[in-house]
């Protein structure tokens, strides 16, 4: 898929509130990408990839804690996922700063990443009760920023 047409997609599924993407950009760089996609009518599947130059550091961390705050600024949002393989140690890291629950494990659709076992946790955070906070409200940092992939 070329550029243009991953642009053109993501602009009409933002539009309907299907798939929302973002560059996740350091000093003007694209390092990463995070996304939000609905996994059922009250509930949002979060993701998030960064270029191995950037791991390590909390970026994953800061751009899917802004990720989860725009989340839930929708109405319809009454909880988050995040799922990754068991053996992704630096993915297990970011829900679990976060402030998300281990919900489950389950069988990985197809393709297993190549240094996975195919078996993905899932992770979940419930909508912060009216006035509550969200465990990862201070998103952002000084150099990296989470931005929209279809501006």
């Amino acid at each position: 898929q070329s550029t243009r047409e991953l642009l053109a997609s993501s602009e009409t599924k933002w539009e309907s509130g299907e798939l929302y993407n973002y560059v996740v950009a350091e000093n003007g760089e694209l390092i990463g990408m995070c996304q939000a996609y609905r996994a059922e009518p009250r509930g949002c599947r979060l993701g998030y990839w960064l270029h191995p130059c950037a791991v390590g550091r909390g970026i994953a961390t800061r751009a899917t804690a802004a990720l989860a705050k725009e989340m839930f600024a929708l109405a319809d949002v009454g909880y988050l996922e995040i799922a990754h393989d068991v053996a992704n140690a630096p993915s297990r890291a970011v829900p679990r700063r976060l402030g998300f629950t281990e919900l489950r494990r389950e069988q990985a659709p197809p393709p297993a990443a190549p240094s996975g076992c195919g078996i993905d946790l899932i992770w979940r955070l419930n909508r912060p009760a009216t006035g509550g906070t969200f465990p990862g409200g201070r998103a952002g940092g000084t150099n990296s920023a989470c931005s929209t992939a279809s501006t």
